[in-house]
């Protein structure tokens, strides 16, 4: 979030991105604040990290073999990349499916400090296309499907990604995983039902609560780490 005690730093509209369905994320600075908006909803800032982090390291680590492939729906500021990049082995494959072209034009731009070398890495593969069409086609190509696409299980931004968190779309998530993945999903809140959705399916979920900054404990964010059972 943009620093509200700082007011004597003018608040910048650095740029603007269209949406498939429609309306308009901004990208907004102070200081050395950045802030990605949709309306007055904010998706990302480069303050608060630490859950998006978390999403990758919770479910990297879990994975065992050293050739796993990642799948990670949205670039965003690039914390859940950079976490996972972090973590996984040098034979790890990571794709991020982007919708929009104007995240990755900020990557290499405004936002390029909070990439670091990450978009170089050689294990890293950027497709632009919607995260549920590269699902759909997947089938059992992944060891981990990380989500963080929306403010929740719901189409916040893209009226499409509703169908992710839908039974069929979360079929074709388990169908995309190999025995033993997981797909992960970040929420800025707790939803009761999507959790019973998702054991409806068939995955076995463990739930955690983070903080949404280091160290913090009034704001908190939920990961679901679903797991598709070996032999599944």
């Amino acid at each position: 979030m943009l620093a509200t005690s700082d007011t004597h730093t003018p608040v910048e509209l650095l740029d603007t991105a269209e949406l498939p369905d429609g309306g308009l994320l901004r990208l907004w600075r102070r200081g050395t604040d950045y802030s990605i908006r949709f309306g007055e909803e904010e998706l990302m800032g480069n303050q608060v990290r630490h859950s998006e982090e978390a999403l990758a390291t919770l479910a990297c680590r879990r994975l065992t073999d050293p050739e796993s492939r990642i799948l990670i729906g949205g670039l965003g500021m690039g914390f859940t990349l950079g976490a996972a990049l972090a973590v996984l082995p040098p034979r790890a494959w990571v794709t991020v499916a982007e919708l929009v072209p104007k995240i990755v034009t900020w990557a290499n731009g405004p936002l390029a400090h909070l990439f670091h070398d990450h978009l170089a890495d050689p294990r890293l593969s950027i497709e632009m296309e919607d995260v549920h069409d590269v699902i759909e086609r997947a089938e059992a190509g992944f060891d981990a499907i990380l989500l963080d696409v929306d403010n929740g299980p719901d189409g916040l931004i893209h009226l499409a990604n509703e169908r992710l968190y839908s039974n069929w779309g979360l079929r074709a998530a388990r169908a995309a995983l190999k025995p033993g993945g997981i797909l992960a999903i970040w929420s800025a809140y707790a939803d009761d039902a999507f959790v019973a959705r998702l054991d409806s399916i068939g995955f076995d979920v463990e739930e955690v609560s983070i903080p949404a900054f280091a160290g913090g404990e009034h704001v908190v964010h939920k990961i679901w780490l679903a797991c598709k059972c070996e032999g599944g």
